[in-house]
Formats: C-alpha cells, structure tokens, sequence
C-alpha cells in the first residue's frame, strides 16, 4: 500500500510540475516575449521573408508605443468577437494574424502623405519626415504558388541568382512583351481615387495621398516596403490596443515561407544551407 501511495504522490506532483511549467511558459510567451516568422514583403529590406524575429510584448504594459518603432498588431481587418470572453481568447489564444508595421504618428498627431517632385512622402504635424528605413529598390514580380503574383525587392545591380534578398527563378519572373522584367519603383506612387476620407465608415482608398487627425488613441502604421504594403493608407488607423509587441532583434533569417524550419531542412539540406542569410543573423532592429 506504500509503494502504491507513493507512487500516486509521485504522479500527482509530475503532473503539478508539468501544469506549472507549462503555466509559466504561456505566461511568458503571451505578455513577455515573443517569437515571429516574417510571412510577407510588406517591410522589406528592414525585414525579409522567412526571417524570425524575437518580440518584447512587456515593454507595452509600461509604456505607450512610439513613433518609428516596428510593431506586431492584430490583423487590423479582423472582426473581433463581442463576447469578452471569445475576444481574450481570439487575442491571447487563437484568433487573427499577427501584422507588423512601423508606426509613423501617434495619437492625436496630424500625418499627411502627399506627392512632391513626383515622389510620395509624409508629413506629420507638418514636419517632413526623414525616412532612411525605407526600400530603395524596385519590386520585381514573380509567379509564385497558385500562379499568384509575388513581389520581390531586386538590386538591378546583380544577375537573378546572385540577388542579395532573395534567390529568384528567371523562369518564374513575369515580364512584359519586350522580355523584359515588370519592375515596380520606390518613386512610384498611388494616386489618390477619391478626396473623401470618412471615419464613421472607415473607407479608405490605400492612396499616397491622405490627411488624418488621428483620435487619442489612434496610430498610423506603414510599411517600410511602401509599393509592396497593405497599411494604414488601406485599413486606416488602428487602436492601441491592437498593438501588442516591439520587434527587437531578427534571429535567424532563410530565404524560405516554409513555416517548419526542421521540415524545410530535412526536405533538402543542402538547399536550406545555401539559402540561410548569415549577414542577418542576430540583427538588431532600427
């Protein structure tokens, strides 16, 4: 009977020790730190896919994000449910996307985006800002899954296999009737469809050219790669409390979609070696 006891005791406390453990780890992924795969090109060259990146969420318990930080939000085209009790879980658990932006204004700032010398920029409370961050490189289209466009950042500098962003197919690129690659330029811009900017209904029209007073707890995001970005010129302001995390520093960096980094090693070894970004490695964010 002792020996049955103990062992029920020693059950019982592996099953404590587990339940705790596990405890703390959700705890600590949940309102610490956080872990996050780059699905999209949207803040390229700051960030590129397939790149994982280490998150501070607890900063944000203290502190209010600020301007030119890169954040993750919550997929800001998401409808959250209206029970409190499904919304925690869609927020905390299993629900939307997680997005990452940089925030460019903050709440209550006034953030234009016009169009000067042909060129869009942005200026919030009338002060031009300086935006070094930004892709300097054209965009070149690419046929990927389903037969899908998928925009690459290029350096015309270098041949398509020896491109420094991402190795890419010649025979996936799209290119026009004369043979040449379609290549979409930084300098180019959306002109706006529509003058009207409506906060009740939230329309927006993803245009360079916009004037937002943003509400005192309104952010403006955007993405580095402005010709390759669906943010806040498309789904409009977004709450703070749909912005939950700072990237910090990028960890590791391949140039793969593959969101299992084990099964894409052992699908092909050599492949996944040679496609590991090295230079990018333990990298952090500015």
């Amino acid at each position: 009977m002792a020996q049955t006891s103990n062992k029920t005791q020693s059950s019982l406390r592996q099953t404590i020790e587990f339940v705790v453990l596990l405890s703390i780890v959700c705890i600590v992924r949940i309102f610490i730190i956080g872990f996050y795969q780059v699905p999209t090109g949207s803040m390229e060259t700051t960030m590129l896919v397939g790149e994982r990146f280490l998150a501070d969420k607890l900063s944000y318990f203290f502190r209010a994000p600020q301007q030119g930080e890169i954040v993750a939000l919550i997929d800001p085209t998401y409808t959250m449910s209206s029970n409190k009790v499904m919304e925690a879980f869609e927020r905390y658990v299993w629900g939307p996307q997680n997005w990452t932006k940089r925030i460019i204004a903050v709440p209550g700032n006034h953030v234009r985006g016009v169009i000067e010398d042909g060129k869009p920029v942005v200026y919030v409370n009338d002060k031009k800002l300086d935006e070094p961050y930004l892709n300097k490189y054209p965009l070149i289209e690419t046929k990927g899954p389903n037969g899908r466009c998928v925009p690459r950042s290029f350096d015309p500098a270098f041949s398509y296999a020896q491109q420094p962003f991402y190795h890419i197919n010649e025979n996936a690129v799209i290119k026009d009737a004369a043979g040449s690659a379609c290549l979409v330029y930084p300098h180019d811009f959306q002109a706006s469809t529509t003058n009207i900017m409506l906060r009740g209904n939230r329309f927006w029209d993803g245009s360079d050219e916009f004037s937002v007073q943003l509400a005192p707890d309104e952010y403006w995001l955007m993405g580095d790669n402005r010709r390759g970005s669906s943010d806040s010129r498309v789904f409009g302001p977004v709450k703070q409390k749909n912005i939950f995390a700072r990237m910090t520093y990028c960890i590791f960096s391949v140039d793969s979609n593959n969101g299992w980094l084990v099964l894409d090693f052992l699908q092909n070894p050599i492949a996944f070696i040679r496609n590991m970004r090295t230079n990018r490695f333990i990298k952090k964010l500015a």
